[in-house]
């Protein structure tokens, strides 16, 4: 009977290992070159769940895209088209991108133009401003402003080697 009870305990610390593993940390993928030339498409990321972040590390955020429930009338397909879809999680999408601003620092206004109207001097407690490092192809602060604390996930602790 005790190896019973061994097995047992053995079992219920790897569980809860495994629980503490995945509230602590989450394993992503970079999709799209917005974080070139740091990261690449297909880049696997450990990020630790955390709220504690600095400017110039690489986080992970929830931003919930805008949403078009039809095209607008001047964008219709043409007859016989379809219109593509894409499936988002409904509390929205993870994106990988820059921390260039944490809550105390300047509003980096000159960076980012959309906070000019912003009245706080500094990044409000809980908020960040994140930017990718490929500004041409990223969809950032400069898009929606401040990420508040709800948003924020983690912080990438280092690139995973890909399978």
């Amino acid at each position: 009977m005790t190896w019973l009870a061994a097995a047992a305990g053995v079992l219920l610390a790897a569980g809860a290992l495994t629980v503490w593993v995945r509230l602590r940390y989450l394993v992503t993928t970079v999709d799209g070159p917005s974080m070139e030339p740091a990261l690449h498409s297909g880049d696997r990321l450990l990020v630790r769940r955390t709220r504690r972040v600095r400017a110039g590390q690489i986080v992970v955020v929830r931003i919930q895209p805008p949403t078009l429930d039809a095209p607008p009338p001047d964008a219709g397909p043409a007859p016989g088209e379809e219109i593509p879809f894409s499936r988002v999680h409904p509390d929205g999408e993870l994106l990988v991108k820059r921390a260039i601003a944490v809550a105390g620092d300047p509003v980096p206004v000159d960076r980012v133009p959309c906070l000019r109207e912003t009245r706080e001097p500094t990044v409000p407690p809980g908020a960040l401003v994140v930017l990718g490092d490929n500004a041409a192809t990223s969809w950032d602060s400069r898009d929606y402003g401040f990420v508040r604390a709800e948003q924020f996930i983690g912080v990438a602790v280092r690139r995973l080697s890909t399978p």
